[in-house]
């Protein structure tokens, strides 16, 4: 039998807010996570893309957040600008929609601290932003960590490695030792998972079902190429789809510009966005894309964690990724809430392999097509007119 919000103990106002957005019923690992989260248990939670992960936390937070008091209450951590943002956007429409005057402020790194410093006094309940910047204004005295009740880690994998462990325990370290912690990721290795019990009094793991399956609503396609050909080949599939909008994943960071210039050269509307690129170039590519002004966002694995675009119905994937999560993450972009998607994948005779292997793994069916007179064949129809050409 499906829980229900009413059943997870939630809060009418919340399970009135949460219908003004479309949601109604809890997802499986809001399912699993809420009820401890609520008992004020540490929680490990690990679900895909897509999977309502970012609810899971804050609904407990904003029912035990006691509004009427000006102070500090949860501080949730991200990794990346963009993921800061979406968390805030996202607690605001709740506020909004639950009709509970509930404040939250982002600080993020590389942004006017004095601006920050004005913000905060305006006392927020929630503070979502990045662990440097936020363990400076704790350092400055500009935020009270001991009053904060909850703390989240967002993306737990990429905030508990080598680079940001050390800055993430230190903010931890600012806060009472009764505090709840709350670490969620699409995908925790066995570091990060010891990491997060060490941090933890007694962790509760929550491991939704959906983490090694595959969107039932997304058809997967692939399409043998030359290296040498595959942007040709992409670019023929979009001249016969005409996505509206649609997501180009490739492996290597430093190989996004180059593919953004030569899709750029053939007249595709594309914009790139990974790691390394200016805030300012991410957000614009970003904000064009949701926008439709920009047909095509070139992407890596890694700048696309924790992004929230809906209505994407299209992936193609440049490069394969060698582990199938990587992929599982990629389909996770698309057939969300129930819409149906496409995969397609353009892949060198060598690649193919990888893909028996995701076939293997998620139990999916990857159909192997090609691009003949501007349309999706089945694999040998050129040959077929070909020899028929011949042959009259």
């Amino acid at each position: 039998m499906t829980a229900t919000f009413m059943d997870l103990k939630l809060n009418e106002s919340l399970i009135e807010g949460l219908k003004k957005q479309g949601i109604e019923l809890p997802t499986n690992i809001q399912a699993n996570a809420i009820p401890p989260a609520l008992e004020n248990k540490d929680i490990i939670g690990q679900s895909q893309t897509g999977s309502g992960k970012t609810l899971a936390y804050l609904l407990p937070i904003f029912q035990k957040v006691d509004s009427s008091k000006r102070e500090m209450q949860a501080i949730i951590l991200a990794p990346t600008h963009e993921l800061v943002m979406q968390i805030d956007k996202q607690i605001k429409t709740l506020a909004e929609n639950a009709e509970i005057p509930m404040k939250s402020i982002s600080i993020i790194g590389n942004v006017n601290i004095e601006r920050q410093i004005e913000k905060l006094r305006e006392k927020p309940h929630i503070i979502v932003g990045s662990a440097g910047r936020i363990l400076e204004l704790i350092k400055k005295r500009k935020i009270n960590a001991q009053t904060v009740k909850t703390i989240v880690i967002d993306e737990g994998d990429r905030l508990l490695d080598i680079n940001n462990i050390g800055i993430v325990k230190d903010v931890i370290k600012t806060t009472q030792r009764d505090r709840q912690l709350m670490v969620f990721s699409a995908t925790i290795n066995d570091r990060a998972m010891s990491i997060s019990k060490e941090l933890m009094k007694e962790a509760v793991v929550v491991k939704a079902e959906e983490q090694e399956q595959l969107n039932p609503n997304v058809e997967h396609l692939y399409f043998v190429a030359e290296q040498r050909d595959k942007i040709e080949v992409l670019r023929k599939l979009i001249a016969s789809m005409e996505p509206e909008r649609a997501i180009v994943f490739i492996n290597r960071s430093e190989e996004i510009d180059t593919t953004t210039s030569k899709l750029k050269f053939h007249k595709l509307n594309a914009m790139g966005i990974y790691g390394a690129a200016e805030k300012q170039d991410r957000k614009k590519a970003l904000e064009g894309f949701r926008s439709g002004k920009v047909q095509l966002l070139v992407a890596s694995d890694l700048a696309a964690r924790g992004l929230d675009i809906q209505d994407v119905y299209y992936i193609f994937n440049l490069d394969l990724p060698e582990e199938p999560k990587e992929y599982l993450h990629r389909a996770g972009r698309t057939g969300r809430m129930g819409k149906q998607g496409l995969v397609l994948s353009i892949v060198t005779e060598k690649e193919a392999e990888l893909i028996k292997k995701y076939q293997n793994v998620f139990k999916i069916n990857i159909s192997q097509k090609e691009i003949y007179m501007g349309a999706i064949a089945e694999p040998g129809t050129k040959q077929e007119k070909k020899a028929i050409k011949n042959k009259n």
